[in-house]
């Protein structure tokens, strides 16, 4: 099904009627958007019967003078088959906005040009499409166009799963699942219209205004016929979308090509070493904070860049797709944003200069579906984040924090770019100490010197941007425990940021767990360590009236002192708990590290400080086991520590699965409280599992099991 006069189709006719815009641009098409349906009464709902399965819905708007109407005071919602796909609506201020993002991206066009809103809509057995504008009070609502078109059954939904970046899983996307999309670029070429190949009516974009900066990179045309087959059927896209690319080229020693690819692939081997085309899909978060109680506009950033182990020195993008997935039936967004000093222009009306015509693309934030790639959220606006989060968690001001010497518990020193430079042999590479998404961890010296520090610079193509920057600031600079880690200072000058903490001499818990060149710990080191890290824990959840929740735990998140006494470390997905005394959890997106995450989290969204204890305790396992969370190459029952570990409890086989330079050493009643307190902190509903409190307790007193087993054997030992 075509473009469809809003005329035909309506289930309620008493509250609608038809219009002509008072002034159509020459350069917008007539069809359709020389004519309007107006609803200025109450919901209006169009009933199409349609085939079962997955349909893109396009609705085509184009604000103007309608019958007298003021197109400044139309605002409305949109809902389709059960999902919310526009709330409050302003069509006016849509296309504003895309008006100045379109000029900034050097495209030409009407001041208030016409545009499209495309979802992708699972119409289940019923064999109906709803589609239901409800004006909002004492307003209007339109539609000039509305496009229904049929979609493969597995390209966008039951597919294979895509996996969220830098994890291995991701939500299933079926019928319970609306998506819309947001871009869809076709790299190195021209613009594409899909119609008669795939029958979809897809048109691709040229992505020459999206490349980041002087690295354009090099398009290239591949001649001969695209060879689909069935992992990558035809209509996954045309040929034209595939027989373009932008690669690296010359650049590739310099630059990212931007539009961050996380993960390492091997194209050659996805495509079979033979040129077929292939296409893959990946999530991504995006969050979403208030900014001085607005919501914000994020950029999303996409780069490539062969790996160190490539023999192959390139990489390439041939298209792109970017979705936004729908959370709880919900694919509504605020109104778009108008920068100061770009004032919303006047609706459509004689007189506007005419211009060539132009692209239609549509921006936004969102999930993606790509062919190659995967998405880095880069947030925006540092100062309002500063004030943000120095507002949210009743922590002092940047100002306050680098000059309040009389508060010693808000110690934290702001350093200059120079002063960090002197600090790391100007980021000497023979400095590093770790590295991680964040960027790298260099060992350097301050005060003449003397004083060794663990400096950590945020990549600017990182996953863990400026909202992690400040929230790690927010905490640290206030937070004091001998088993946290603390914070000297931090840096943000000259488009650095930068993170100064005390230098910790053994490394993280995780190095020590697996790196076989370590030295050997005896199991009451071990547990030593576990109960320090519980303590640390224990103090963030309890310290203050709101408790504070780490969000990811895990064993490189557990530093180790001279002395092997454990820190906890790492801040920057930290969350305050509820205000509200009667709630025990706060509503967020879910963020984490794939294999430590609360399960019960995942599913409700919900964090609470047991979500904590869900993760502290797979660390449990991890130090008993010395194996990774996940592992994908094992049989089925063990690729999850957490379930493994749970199991072999259940069936007192723990003995089994512990880690082999431990054998021996762990006395039995030791083993049982220890695999005790871990197999309850993993318990599915969170109510059930112990406060941090009583995990310290547990293990404590397995502790004490174990030093009694060793003074009876005659040998009391922790090395």
């Amino acid at each position: 099904m075509g473009i469809t006069n809003p005329n035909f189709y309506p289930h309620i006719t008493t509250t609608s009627f038809s219009s002509t815009p008072y002034y159509l641009d020459p350069s917008v098409p007539l069809v359709p958007f020389s004519t309007a349906r107006i609803f200025n009464t109450s919901s209006f709902t169009y009933t199409f019967p349609v085939s079962t399965g997955p349909k893109f819905l396009r609705l085509y708007f184009y604000p103007a003078t309608y019958s007298n109407l003021n197109v400044n005071q139309s605002f409305f919602s949109v809902s389709s088959n059960g999902f919310s796909l526009l709330t409050n609506f302003r069509a006016l201020q849509a296309a504003s906005y895309l008006a100045k993002t379109r000029s900034d991206a050097g495209f030409s066009g009407p001041q208030i040009p016409h545009f499209v809103k495309e979802f992708l809509i699972y119409v289940n057995d019923s064999k109906t499409l709803y589609v239901m504008f409800s004006p909002s009070p004492n307003s209007y609502a339109f539609i000039n166009g509305i496009e229904i078109v049929s979609v493969p059954e597995n390209l966008y939904f039951n597919a294979k799963t895509p996996k969220y970046v830098n994890q291995y899983s991701g939500p299933i996307i079926d019928n319970s699942t609306a998506l819309e999309n947001i871009y869809r670029l076709n790299m190195g070429g021209g613009q594409v219209s899909d119609n008669y190949d795939t029958a979809m009516y897809r048109s691709w974009y040229p992505d020459n205004n999206y490349i980041f900066g002087a690295a354009s990179g090099v398009t290239w045309v591949y001649d001969d016929p695209i060879m689909y087959t069935t992992d990558t059927p035809n209509y996954t896209a045309r040929e034209l979308v595939y027989q373009t690319q932008r690669s690296m080229g010359s650049v590739a020693d310099k630059y990212n090509l931007t539009w961050i690819l996380t993960q390492e692939v091997d194209l050659f081997y996805w495509t079979r070493g033979s040129g077929y085309p292939v296409f893959k899909d990946y999530i991504v978060f995006v969050n979403d904070p208030d900014i001085d109680g607005r919501r914000s506009k994020h950029d999303l950033w996409l780069s490539l860049h062969p790996t160190g182990k490539s023999k192959y020195p390139d990489a390439y993008l041939n298209g792109l797709e970017v979705f936004k997935l729908s959370m709880d039936r919900d694919l509504s967004s605020p109104n778009p944003e108008l920068r100061p000093g770009h004032p919303m222009p006047r609706p459509a009306t004689k007189g506007i200069k005419k211009t060539p015509p132009y692209a239609t693309i549509i921006g936004g934030v969102g999930g993606c579906l790509v062919l190659l790639s995967a998405l880095l959220l880069i947030v925006l606006l540092r100062k309002r984040l500063a004030k943000l989060y120095s507002t949210t968690y009743n922590q002092p001001s940047r100002s306050q924090i680098s000059s309040d010497a009389t508060l010693p518990s808000y110690r934290c020193q702001r350093f200059t770019v120079k002063e960090i430079r002197t600090a790391t042999d100007e980021f000497n590479d023979n400095c590093i100490i770790g590295s991680g998404g964040f960027g790298k961890v260099y060992k350097g010296y301050i005060d003449n010197n003397t004083t060794a520090v663990a400096i950590k610079r945020l990549n600017s193509l990182s996953s863990q941007g400026f909202h992690e920057f400040w929230t790690e600031i927010a905490f640290l600079s206030k937070l004091r425990h001998v088993h946290l880690v603390s914070m000297i200072g931090y840096c943000e000058d000259k488009g650095e940021m930068i993170l100064v903490y005390d230098y910790l001499a053994h490394g993280t818990l995780r190095e020590h767990l697996y790196n076989t060149n370590a030295r050997h710990l005896s199991w009451k080191r071990h547990l030593d360590i576990c109960i320090g890290a519980a303590k640390g824990l224990h103090y963030l959840h309890s310290c203050g009236k709101r408790a504070i929740i780490h969000r990811d735990v895990k064993s490189t998140n557990i530093l180790l002192d001279e002395n092997w006494v454990a820190k906890v470390s790492d801040f920057g997905l930290s969350k305050l708990g509820s205000k509200d005394p009667t709630k025990t959890h706060v509503s967020t997106t879910v963020k984490g590290s794939f294999g430590y995450i609360d399960p019960e989290y995942c599913r409700t969204k919900q964090l609470t400080e047991k979500s904590d204890v869900y993760s502290f305790g797979v660390v449990l396992f991890e130090v008993l086991c010395a194996r990774p969370a996940i592992v994908q190459w094992v049989r089925d029952e063990q690729v999850n520590l957490a379930e493994w570990g749970k199991s072999c409890y259940r069936k007192g086989t723990l003995h089994e699965i512990i880690d082999p330079k431990l054998c021996g050493e762990i006395a039995p009643g030791c083993l049982r409280k220890f695999g005790e307190v871990a197999s309850s902190c993993l318990h599915e509903k969170g109510s059930e599992r112990p406060a941090m409190e009583d995990v310290v307790w547990g293990l404590e007193f397995a502790f004490e099991l174990q030093e009694a087993a060793e003074k009876m054997d005659g040998h009391d030992t922790m090395s």
